[in-house]
C-alpha cells in the first residue's frame, strides 16, 4: 500500500463526495419534477431553501434548465460532475484508468442530455455512470485507504443531503451506522465529539436535522 499525499486525501474525500452529491440530486430532482410543473415556483424554491441553494432562477422551467445544466451555475449538477471529474482525473494513478472512465461516461451521458428532447431519459445514465463507478471501485482498487476515502466522502455527502431533505429517520440510521464502520478505515482526521453526537442525535425521537447537517459538515477535519 502506497502512502496517500494530504492532497490526494482530500481530493479521493471530494470525489466521493461530488459523485454522491450528483447521484442523490439527481434522484431527488426526478422524484419532483413532475410536482414542480404541477404546483410552480413553490415546489422548486422549496428544493433550493432545503439545500441552501440560492434562489436565482426566474421560472420552474428556467430551473429544471439550469439547475441540471448550467455550467455557470456552481450549484447545478453539472458543476458538480465537473468537480468529480477533475479531481478523478488527477486521481487516475490512485484510482485506475478503468475507474475513471466511468466518471467520463457519466460527463458524456450529461452532455448527452443537455441536447436530448428527453433529458430526463439521457440523466439516467449519468445515474448508472455513477453507480457503476462506485462498483468498479470496490472491485478494482486494491488499497483500501483509497477505496475508504471515496466511500466516507460518498456517505457524508449522502447523510448532509438526506438530512437537508429530511429524509425518513430510519434510513437516516441506516446511513449513519455504514458511516461509523467507514470511518475508521480511512486513516482521516474527524472529530470523534462529532461522530458522538452524530450517533446522540439519530437516537433522539425527534430528529434534529439541521443539527445533523452542522455536525455532519464539521466531521472530516
Amino acid at each position: 500500500m502506497g502512502i496517500i499525499s494530504i492532497e490526494h486525501s482530500d481530493r479521493l474525500f471530494w470525489l466521493g463526495r461530488y459523485s454522491e452529491r450528483v447521484y442523490t440530486t439527481l434522484i431527488r430532482f426526478a422524484d419532483r419534477f413532475d410536482s414542480m410543473i404541477e404546483l410552480g415556483d413553490a415546489e422548486y424554491k422549496e428544493f433550493c431553501a432545503r439545500q441552501e441553494i440560492p434562489d436565482i432562477y426566474s421560472s420552474v422551467a428556467d430551473f429544471a434548465r439550469r439547475y441540471c445544466f448550467d455550467d455557470e451555475d456552481p450549484n447545478s449538477i453539472v458543476s458538480n460532475l465537473t468537480r468529480a471529474y477533475d479531481n478523478a482525473i488527477v486521481l487516475r494513478e490512485e484510482i485506475g484508468s478503468a475507474t475513471l472512465s466511468y466518471i467520463q461516461m457519466a460527463v458524456y451521458a450529461m452532455n448527452k442530455a443537455k441536447v436530448s428532447e428527453v433529458p430526463l431519459l439521457e440523466l439516467q445514465h449519468v445515474r448508472d455512470n455513477i453507480v457503476a463507478f462506485w462498483g468498479i471501485v470496490d472491485d478494482s482498487v486494491d488499497d483500501e485507504h483509497v477505496r475508504s476515502i471515496i466511500k466516507l466522502g460518498k456517505r457524508v455527502e449522502r447523510i448532509d443531503l438526506y438530512a437537508r431533505m429530511h429524509i425518513d429517520i430510519n434510513e437516516m440510521k441506516r446511513e449513519i451506522v455504514k458511516l461509523n464502520r467507514r470511518i475508521e478505515r480511512t486513516g482521516l482526521n474527524f472529530s470523534r465529539k462529532r461522530l458522538a453526537h452524530i450517533n446522540y442525535l439519530i437516537e433522539e425521537d425527534e430528529l434534529d436535522y439541521e443539527g445533523l447537517v452542522q455536525e455532519i459538515e464539521a466531521l472530516v477535519e
